[in-house]
């Protein structure tokens, strides 16, 4: 049993947007999560999220996506393919640093089998991640691809558990424990009524702002300010999924404005911060399926005029992601030390406390 509670139940106001039904990746429809955490002795902290765009072969039916770096200090398998081509063809998996590699070969184990896939002989694995080091004895190297592969074959539409579990295991956020974290935005029908949904995995410093509060400032923990945040380094993972038709273009701006929501919470990204968007888009439409590679394909896609309402629903999304994984992940000793959770009565209580708007 855990007292911990998303930071929507803790009372707090986080933009103006409706969320879906479950406030989590998983509200696009077909989107699937999967984790897998490894916990052993004093000194593994660690683990794998994976995400699949949809219940089909993604090699064989692609969806669009687009690729934002706020600062590119970090090791994401595939992305220069996925910039040339604006598409996505196997599951995203989230790991360590030096799990990478493991999980490119747990993806590429994976898409091979699929059936239709027998005669593929080139794959774009798209792999993330974040340096867990400070509670994991990342050199290690415990992951392998049987383990990590499990992330993909568990992952499942409905809930998402947050906090520290997959990817987010021995992740540090802020000076607190960080994780995974999840959250959507739904637009009115007049808008076109699209979902858009981000999941993070936080590991990186600053000054911690939750629904415009100053926390970091008043809880006296902030970067440069105590031994364990002494510097703002850092990474952070930031996944969107939208059901609205985008063009891999659209997409990349749609990925851009998940920094917005990074700023809010108050992110230094720093020199040492890997801070990667990634946007695809389900919507059969816009899919890159072996037909229209074939020939000339006719997509029906958003005009620009159109897509504002999707920039403002994936910076709301995202600055809640994060607050989530921060609010959901426990106080957890590990390799090197003890990081406590957030203090979410704190927050509650600096939340009454300030002006009503």
């Amino acid at each position: 049993m855990t007292d911990r509670r998303r930071a929507r139940e803790l009372g707090l106001r986080l933009g103006i947007l409706p969320t879906g039904p479950l406030n989590a990746l998983t509200d696009v429809t077909g989107v699937r999560v999967g984790h897998v955490t490894v916990i052993e002795g004093d000194d593994i902290r660690t683990g794998a999220t994976a995400i699949l765009p949809h219940d089909g072969n993604p090699f064989q039916d692609k969806v669009p996506a687009g690729l934002a770096v706020g600062n590119g200090f970090g090791k994401l398998a595939g992305a220069t393919q996925l910039v040339e081509l604006g598409e996505l063809e196997t599951p995203i998996v989230l790991t360590n640093t030096l799990a990478v590699p493991r999980a490119a070969d747990a993806i590429l184990d994976w898409t091979l089998a699929q059936p239709g896939n027998e005669a593929v002989i080139s794959v774009n694995a798209a792999v993330g991640e974040t340096n867990d080091g400070y509670l994991n004895n990342i050199r290690r190297r415990i992951l392998t691809p049987e383990i990590i592969r499990r992330a993909i074959d568990t992952a499942a539409e409905g809930p998402v558990d947050e906090g520290a579990v997959g990817a987010g295991t021995g992740t540090v956020a802020f000076g607190w424990k960080g994780g995974i974290g999840t959250a959507s935005r739904r637009l009115p029908a007049a808008l076109g009524g699209y979902t858009v949904a981000a999941l993070v995995q936080s590991n990186f410093g600053g000054v911690l702002q939750v629904a415009g509060l100053p926390v970091g400032i008043a809880l006296g923990r902030y970067s440069y300010h105590t031994e364990l945040a002494a510097t703002d380094d850092g990474s952070i993972m930031m996944v969107l999924a939208t059901d609205a038709p985008l063009s891999d273009r659209n997409l990349t701006r749609l990925a851009a404005r998940a920094m917005a929501g990074l700023a809010r919470t108050g992110a230094a990204m720093s020199h040492g911060s890997g801070d990667y968007a990634l946007a695809f888009s389900t919507a059969p439409d816009v899919r890159r399926t072996a037909r229209r590679r074939a020939a000339l394909a006719t997509l029906s896609e958003l005009p620009n005029d159109r897509v504002s309402p999707l920039f403002l629903a994936a910076i709301e999304a995202t600055e809640e992601a994060i607050l989530n994984s921060l609010c959901m992940a426990t106080t957890v000793t590990g390799y090197r030390g003890t990081v406590e959770a957030l203090p979410l009565a704190a927050v509650v209580e600096l939340a009454q406390r300030s002006p009503p708007l």
